[in-house]
């Protein structure tokens, strides 16, 4: 897959920079929907959910908008990215290319929006007085975790798209669902020790954790459920494209 990544990489770029000047190609505001989206989701939950929950969390939106930007890179990958194989159907009958390069180039992309949305970011937790540490700098490796894991995720959604067009609404239906068993609107603490062991099955709650933990907390995220996040998305992505790689034969005629 590297020999032909690197073959291929003029290609790859290209698709990047399509995925993002695409996505808000004719809008007024363009890339600056990557601020406003999140900015408006988050205004939503934090006006509705403390009076809700009567959460009492200091500095919420802070608290909100750290959980909800990697979470906004996560469905825009899985959510926008299944049908990226079908959607790209003429070509794929024209001309050859690795098929593997819509997927990457669909979560690089995504990984480049949230990279600029980590303005928003840096900006909440400085006016909010929490102000940043030495611990963004594990933020590289939190990133690396979260795009290995979605590429795996995208690899077998993308793949199975072609041959059970239902797929997409299906995985959008659990991706939905996923959201509220995931710590974003709340923190993980609020689980009684003994039941967090489920919570913790589900890999994105070290992601999100470990977001917050160098956004928010200003201390050093839990390394041991980071390790083995990433080796369960390392897993992943092995099974992902070894699946794609078997159902790509068909993709020509399904499409």
């Amino acid at each position: 897959m590297l020999k032909d990544l690197y073959k291929y990489r003029e290609l790859l770029k290209t698709s990047v920079k399509k995925e993002i000047r695409g996505k808000y190609k004719g809008s007024f505001l363009g890339v600056l929907w990557s601020f406003v989206n999140p900015l408006l989701t988050v205004l939503v939950y934090a006006i509705v959910f403390p009076f809700v929950l009567k959460n009492t969390q200091p500095h919420y939106v802070t608290f909100l908008i750290i959980g909800i930007l990697p979470w906004t890179w996560f469905t825009t990958s899985i959510s926008g990215g299944t049908a990226c194989i079908v959607n790209n159907g003429g070509i794929i009958k024209k001309v050859y290319f690795p098929r593997e390069i819509l997927p990457i180039s669909i979560v690089t992309s995504g990984l480049i929006n949230y990279l600029i949305s980590c303005i928003i970011i840096i900006i909440f937790v400085l006016f909010s007085g929490i102000g940043l540490s030495k611990y963004i700098l594990f933020l590289p490796i939190i990133l690396i975790i979260q795009f290995v894991l979605q590429l795996g995720l995208l690899f077998i959604s993308s793949s199975i798209d072609v041959y059970i067009r239902d797929a997409e609404y299906i995985i959008n239906f659990f991706v939905n669902m996923l959201f509220y068993a995931t710590p974003i609107l709340y923190s993980s603490d609020l689980f009684p020790k003994k039941f967090s062991w489920i919570l913790n099955l589900n890999p994105f709650t070290s992601i999100i954790n470990g977001y917050r933990a160098i956004f928010y907390y200003k201390t050093l995220p839990n390394l041991e459920n980071l390790f083995f996040v990433f080796l369960f998305s390392v897993i992943v992505l092995l099974i992902g494209y070894a699946v794609f790689k078997k159902l790509e034969k068909g993709f020509a005629e399904e499409v």
